[in-house]
């Protein structure tokens, strides 16, 4: 039987004066992280991530996130 491809997974951490989403596919390990400055302005990066990436975003204290607010902030980077 073949395995389906798993659905993208959304992490959100939110600093003093910035945040920042990530979108991790887990069945490629790649992604988008978006900064959302303070003035609005979003910075976009596509990243390649390792098998570890969950374990390290929760150490860095990101928590889940709505993929339709990722969504929204990455249409205005």
């Amino acid at each position: 039987m073949k395995k389906g491809k798993s659905s993208p997974q959304y992490f959100k951490r939110v600093f003093d004066d910035y945040q920042v989403l990530v979108k991790v596919d887990s069945d490629t390990f790649t992604g988008i992280e978006l900064i959302i400055h303070p003035d609005g302005k979003v910075e976009k990066t596509e990243l390649e991530f390792d098998e570890e990436i969950f374990e390290d975003l929760e150490v860095d204290e990101f928590k889940l996130s709505n993929p339709l607010e990722f969504e929204l902030y990455l249409t205005k980077a």
